[in-house]
């Protein structure tokens, strides 16, 4: 069931959003935050990073510059905001990448319970461990039912999985839920799929509706605003401009019905 009041809750309530990200992306995701209605605040030191999750109301965990000292401030971090009921959101960037993407991953999962992990086909099929051609954090290719190997990641991590590309999908492991739009040039703006995560969370930070449908409804309303600011953009330079414009002045209302559609459940 749609939920119209999300946006609005966010705007009204300006939801702090702890970024532990990277270094290629912070400027461009701190000011989408801004421009959304939220409140970004990037720490990533041990010394302060559990006592930044538990005054934030989510908390971004992003492998895209991995650093091996900031990993333990990750996991403070995450059992900080778990602590204290936040929702608790993975990117892991170029996760078959490297033998220590993976591993670190694999630890970030062992070690903390996550409400939504989002990335696209080729990291999700890496913590699904199934066949895949990727080139580094780009999605790659492969014959194998990303459907699948996302429900497979939700059930054994009991969390939300969201795969991002052309079309999006976000899963509970049994309900799937596929979201339409976008535009093109959305993954030739460095940061775009890093800001998405930060997005996704700032609507589950403020939503008492359903988790499921509160993901998929930022990921339309990311699309929808991509949209919008594709046409009035030349090209990637100012479209990165535009598309923070537009995640200022989108609405649910610009969200449309055509945009989402429900497997595996009865809608109401």
């Amino acid at each position: 069931m749609r939920q119209q009041t999300i946006l609005k809750n966010l705007r009204q309530t300006k939801p702090l959003v702890h970024c532990m990200t990277n270094s290629v992306v912070a400027n461009f995701q701190a000011n989408g935050l801004l421009a959304l209605g939220a409140s970004p605040i990037m720490a990533d030191s041990l010394e302060e990073s559990a006592e930044i999750a538990a005054i934030s109301s989510c908390t971004l965990l992003n492998i895209g510059t991995l650093d091996p000292t900031t990993v333990n401030s990750m996991i403070a971090a995450g059992k900080s905001a778990i602590q204290h009921g936040h929702p608790l959101i993975l990117d892991p960037v170029g996760a078959g990448a490297t033998a220590f993407r993976k591993q670190t991953v694999n630890h970030l999962l062992d070690t903390l319970d996550f409400s939504l992990i989002r990335g696209n086909a080729g990291e999700i099929a890496a913590i699904a461990e199934v066949a895949w051609n990727a080139k580094g954090v780009d999605a790659g290719s492969g014959d194998v039912d990303i459907t699948d190997a996302a429900k497979q990641v939700a059930l054994r991590n009991n969390c939300l999985v969201a795969v991002t590309g052309e079309t999006d999908l976000v899963t509970d492991g049994e309900r799937v839920i596929r979201i339409s739009g976008g535009h093109e040039l959305m993954p030739l703006v460095t940061g775009s799929g890093c800001l998405l995560n930060a997005v996704a969370g700032a609507f589950l930070a403020v939503s008492q509706a359903d988790a499921l449908h509160t993901a998929a409804e930022s990921l339309a309303f990311y699309k929808k605003a991509g949209e919008i600011a594709a046409e009035q953009s030349f090209g990637p330079g100012d479209f990165a401009m535009n598309f923070l414009n537009t995640l200022h002045s989108t609405e649910s209302s610009d969200v449309t019905d055509d945009q989402f559609q429900y497997e595996q459940e009865v809608m109401s």
